[in-house]
């Protein structure tokens, strides 16, 4: 049985590229409702209207106005339990480090696999089913 949009869950994507959002839509975009952010400052934004009922976060490091990794640090300070899960360019260990200090979960490099990112999302929501 299909779900309907209502009842999929929601997960938050700050990316300011719009293929690199595009590219998470097609993977799970079928089993999870999207809410975009181009900023980190517009994903604070989402979160303070989605935080009742989103269960992830997806985040990009690198955009402009606010960076993920400070959109990160901002949401665990407003007290933010969701899981985020960093995507960067940068497979340095040291981008890695900062990425967990300031709170995020995990991190994926980009680019991003179908198969890397239904796992990290089937990990964080195990309702879900691919």
């Amino acid at each position: 049985m299909e779900q309907t949009t209502n009842e999929m869950p929601l997960v938050l994507v700050a990316e300011d590229d719009e293929s690199n959002f595009k590219l998470i839509r097609a993977i799970i975009g079928k089993r999870c409702r999207l809410e975009w952010g181009r900023t980190g400052e517009e994903l604070l934004n989402l979160y303070q209207q989605h935080k009742k009922e989103a269960l992830m976060i997806l985040m990009d490091i690198k955009m402009p106005i606010m960076t993920g990794l400070e959109a990160t640090a901002k949401l665990r300070a407003e007290g933010c339990k969701l899981p985020i899960v960093v995507q960067t360019a940068y497979a340095f260990s040291s981008d890695r480090d900062k990425a967990l200090e300031v709170g995020a979960n995990n991190v994926l490099v980009k680019p991003i696999t179908l198969a890397e990112l239904r796992k990290i999302v089937k990990h964080y929501i195990p309702s879900i089913e691919w």
